[in-house]
């Protein structure tokens, strides 16, 4: 095959490709859809999460939005699927990250207080405004909550805690969280980091060792005292 030809070929797969590109761009893509009732949902809570107020803040057509959802409410069970993965399937994962202590254990887990892209305080703050208006999402988030909260007492009860123990701590270690994001409460990263010693052995009986604490701030980029 001549070099010609072979560069002939190399140009006509470019160009599909280009073609392709430029044909899908118009309608954006699912995630960036997503995105956007994301976006909507924090901001000014599910009445806002409209088709046409996403292809505005998207600068799309709202025909787009159709290549990728059905309808707008196949794009809210995308959205609550979203959140259940991260915000949920993050914090389960946590608690079963390997430890040497309990008060690592419990570091592991506060890394979902501490990084937003593990744990979506906000959006947790708004799928619980939503769930008042839809018994549907209620249900979902009262699974997601008795999920989280066996997690918790798992990782209690991985360390020798007694079953009341274990149940006890779990539900105060993640009704202290969630009354934080009920309660909208404000703090920069160094205050939240200079805090938790403390609130480690409050809800465990043990302060982190030095090199615990190390490693949860060398996580986060802090070496806060």
């Amino acid at each position: 095959m001549s070099i010609t030809v072979i560069h002939s070929q190399v140009s006509l797969s470019t160009m599909a490709k280009e073609q392709a590109i430029k044909k899908n761009s118009w309608r954006g893509s699912e995630e960036a859809w997503l995105d956007a009732a994301h976006h909507l949902l924090i901001q000014s809570g599910v009445e806002s999460v409209k088709v046409m107020a996403m292809a505005s803040q998207l600068q799309m057509s709202r025909t787009s939005f159709y290549w990728h959802f059905s309808d707008r409410e196949a794009l809210l069970d995308a959205l609550i699927k979203r959140w259940e993965e991260q915000n949920t399937g993050n914090l389960v994962a946590r608690t079963q990250l390997y430890a040497d202590t309990i008060a690592e254990a419990v570091l592991n887990l506060f890394d979902c207080w501490v990084d937003p892209q593990l744990f979506d305080a906000r959006m947790d703050f708004a799928i619980r405004n939503w769930a008042h208006q839809s018994d549907k999402l209620k249900a979902i988030l009262e699974k997601d909550d008795e999920e989280r909260i066996s997690a918790i007492h798992n990782m209690f009860s991985r360390f020798g805690f007694s079953q009341t123990q274990a149940d006890v701590r779990a539900h105060t270690v993640y009704y202290t969280q969630i009354g934080y994001i009920s309660m909208m409460v404000e703090e920069s990263l160094a205050q939240r980091i200079k805090q938790i010693p403390a609130y480690v052995e409050s809800f465990s009986g043990q302060l982190p060792t030095d090199n615990e604490l190390a490693r949860f701030k060398s996580r986060h980029n802090t070496q806060q005292e």
